[in-house]
């Protein structure tokens, strides 16, 4: 195959761009996962997804494995066989948790939903004060549904959100958000027992979270589900030494180092936060420039990390982001299930700056007009202004 000059535009959802800094540190000599600069690495990575994780009180643990890892890790440590759990459709993803926890022998109930909607707090909440004999056990939702390019726009119940405390808090039952997905992409506050994947802390695939509640830990005490990889018992047993209970993914954990020293300490939080959605709203305003549909029907669901976008009926999105790759070298994110075909997503999340996503919208306006899709080329122009706009203001907090 022909070489092809410049970089690949890898502007999927995840896995993301990740920089030379990052991929450097992987690269570094594989170490003894029982010597003493092991147990120093991992007592850096722990205490540093713990300041992601902005938890002063929960416990992290750090699994080699996706973001269904995590999923796993949640339900078994805190579940028993044939507890009932509640789940929301959201999408893709939380069709395929409710499918993990049938298979682990819960019993769910799921709220079907339309995709284009997130999670509705009320329906929730009706559900759980109807559930008189507290049957439920566990309240599951998926917190950033990258399918659809929505996020949880209020996590809590009204009352949840009244009292600070999340749904489920009502009659004191389980609050699982065990894909957050992208950290740190999209701003995680509490101390929910979740996990994440590596898009948004700039990584390879490889690496799952579990951010640990006292309330979770306490529910491990008594849950019954089998487990034995995924117990957090020996996990964070052998992670207050900086060490696993098994053989971990070492290079891995270098690279998150390396990454968390970038986010936490160069460019802090704060900064990372308002950088996402500054390339999220430029992303939007890009398509309603070119005057299609971005798939969240609702502004405060809007994903900092990833939009979705509905192609007009008739126009099919994956001949498009292969009209994209075959020509300016890009990846864009497909459809998922229902909405294979329908839609096509833009990751901005990970190490990307402003021209970064300046390049990758040019790309897909230039795509639509190649692939015949009837758009107006009016979204790199309205991505520009409000970018050149964000640029004036010193601290770039703009969003």
């Amino acid at each position: 195959m022909p070489r092809r000059p410049g970089r690949h535009f890898l502007q999927i959802p995840g896995p993301t761009n990740v920089p030379d800094r990052v991929l450097r540190a992987i690269d570094f000599p594989t170490a003894d996962h029982r010597g003493p600069d092991f147990a120093t690495l991992g007592k850096e990575c722990l205490a540093g997804m713990k300041r992601v994780f902005k938890s002063t009180q929960g416990e992290v643990v750090i699994y080699p494995a996706s973001g269904t890892g995590a999923w796993e890790a949640a339900l078994v440590n805190t579940l028993s066989p044939g507890d009932r759990v509640l789940m929301y459709e959201t999408g893709h993803f939380a069709m395929l948790w409710q499918k993990l926890a049938t298979k682990l022998g819960l019993e769910v109930e799921f709220i079907a939903a339309d995709w284009r909607r997130g999670a509705d707090p009320e329906a929730i909440e009706k559900r759980l004060r109807a559930d008189s004999a507290k049957s439920i056990k566990a309240v599951c939702v998926v917190h950033n549904e990258t399918s659809t390019g929505r996020r949880v726009a209020h996590p809590g119940s009204a009352q949840g959100d009244r009292r600070g405390r999340p749904p489920g808090a009502v009659h004191g039952r389980h609050h699982l958000f065990p894909r957050l997905d992208r950290l740190p992409a999209r701003r995680v506050e509490g101390r929910r027992h979740g996990g994440g994947l590596a898009e948004g802390l700039m990584l390879p695939p490889g690496l799952s979270f579990n951010c640990i509640s006292a309330k979770a830990l306490a529910a491990s005490k008594t849950a019954k589900l089998p487990r034995s990889y995924w117990a957090w018992d020996e996990m964070l047993a052998n992670g207050k030494n900086g060490y696993f209970p098994y053989t971990p993914a070492t290079n891995m954990l270098y690279g998150l180092r390396e990454a968390l020293t970038m986010l936490l300490d160069e460019e802090g939080l704060d900064a990372v936060f308002a950088r996402h959605q500054r390339h999220a709203e430029a992303t939007r305003r890009a398509v309603r420039g070119w005057g299609l549909e971005i798939f969240a029907l609702d502004p405060r669901e809007y994903s900092p990390s990833l939009t979705a976008v509905l192609l007009p009926a008739g126009h099919d999105a994956d001949r498009l982001r292969k009209t994209i790759l075959d020509a300016f070298d890009m990846s864009l994110g497909t459809g998922l299930t229902k909405l294979s075909g329908k839609v096509f997503r833009i990751g901005h999340l990970g190490d990307l700056n402003d021209l970064t996503l300046m390049g990758t919208l040019a790309g897909v306006e230039m795509g639509l007009k190649l692939a015949g899709i009837p758009a107006r080329m009016e979204g790199v122009k309205a991505a520009t202004e409000y970018l050149t706009e964000c640029a004036k203001t010193p601290a770039r907090q703009a969003a």
